[in-house]
């Protein structure tokens, strides 16, 4: 063999194995390009196409600056009506794995018209924890509404805690901020473990803080905190009235029971914190509750976990854990769909108002043309989304 001979037949293997590494590497490139921007995509909020009642947009970062730049900032949307009257307070996506709380705050966003008094939505009160979702939980990225002219709208589904890069690292116990109550460490970033906040604290603490500055500030005379939890958790289809609100939830309850909508009154617990119908309701002149429904969502019990069971909560495990008597409400086997979770919101939300004009009429707040339950049952969640 002639010197030289060796490298020269080798010549086409080494190409070939170059071109094969190049070739590698670009598609792992590619593969990195569209995780990133699947990654970037889910730190950009979806579009809230408002109503034409809306008279006024601020963000949270007007009542406390230092989240101006922060992922906690958020928008705070108002809509005022010609008559004098009450000021309702809405806040949806305080835990972003809830997609019934937060829809029925979009839902109302972009239907809203107010005739007397002031309504204000914070649709996503932790704009922190739609930006992940949770390890290990299989949460689907986002679900997909049709509107009624056909076009889809995507809505994120995120976490109940906050971003874990806004808050990093986690405390191995969470001290809540006045109380000095010990929860777990991870409760550091659960907006609804976080009131009256901190102007000065944890970005979780300092959102919570500005909520309540809106309350204050705003003179907010009622706020409703949307949610939805498992269907084993015991305090679920309920309002959960502060005591300063018990007369009108209690009211309220009975006029949804009336039109077909079961619901339970349950009191705020006097010594658990950081929640906003307990501290709201401590902290400001504010009548606080918050509403609960259930979805297999967030259960222990779930099965498969995509966007069909955020949206029907259809769980065949769920509805054979009712059909054995261990859960705290019936579960059908169609499951409770989001049209059903987000029009009892919004019929509770209508009659909580009515409630409250009742009691004190000057603070009576009228609106109309957004859907209530029957209306949501009939025609479904994406009719009323522009």
């Amino acid at each position: 063999m002639k010197k030289g001979t060796k490298n020269t037949a080798n010549g086409p293997d080494d190409a070939s194995r170059i071109t094969r590494m190049v070739f590698y590497l670009c598609m792992i490139f590619i593969a990195c390009q569209a995780a990133g921007l699947d990654f970037l995509e889910q730190r950009r909020p979806e579009r809230i196409i408002n109503s034409r009642g809306l008279t006024d947009e601020r963000r949270l970062s007007d009542y406390l600056p230092s989240l101006k730049g922060t992922r906690g900032d958020t928008y705070v949307m108002f809509y005022a009506g010609k008559q004098p009257g009450g000021t309702l307070l809405v806040l949806g996506g305080t835990h972003p794995n809830e997609p019934g709380g937060y829809i029925a705050a979009v839902v109302m966003a972009e239907n809203l018209i107010v005739d007397r008094g002031r309504v204000i939505i914070i649709p996503r009160a932790d704009a922190s924890a739609f930006t992940a979702t949770e390890p290990q939980e299989a949460y689907p990225g986002r679900i997909t509404l049709t509107n009624r002219r056909g076009r889809p709208r995507d809505f994120r589904v995120g976490s109940r805690y906050a971003n874990i890069l806004d808050g990093w690292p986690d405390p191995i116990v969470y001290r809540h901020h006045p109380s000095g109550q010990l929860l777990s460490g991870a409760e550091t970033r659960n907006l609804n473990r976080a009131y009256p906040g901190r102007h000065n604290g944890t970005l979780i603490e300092r959102v919570a803080w500005a909520i309540t500055e809106v309350v204050r500030k705003e003179q907010v005379d009622m706020v409703i905190d949307l949610h939805e939890a498992a269907p084993e958790y015991p305090v679920i289809n309920a309002i959960v009235a502060h005591p300063h609100a018990k007369d009108i939830a209690a009211m309220a309850t009975v006029e949804l029971q009336m039109r077909g909508i079961d619901l339970r009154l349950e009191i705020s617990p006097e010594n658990f914190h950081g929640l906003s119908h307990r501290e709201i309701g401590d902290f400001t002149p504010a009548k606080a509750v918050l509403l609960e429904t259930t979805g297999a969502l967030q259960g222990r019990l779930r099965g498969p976990t995509d966007a069909d069971l955020a949206v029907s909560s259809r769980d065949a495990l769920y509805h054979r854990a009712g059909e054995l008597g261990k859960l705290h409400v019936d579960f059908p086997a169609e499951g409770v769909s989001l049209k059903q979770r987000v029009g009892r919101h919004l019929e509770s939300i209508k009659v909580l108002c009515e409630t409250l004009g009742m009691f004190e009429p000057e603070k009576t707040i009228e609106f109309h043309q957004v859907p209530g339950y029957e209306e949501l049952m009939k025609h479904g969640v994406g009719f009323y989304l522009n």
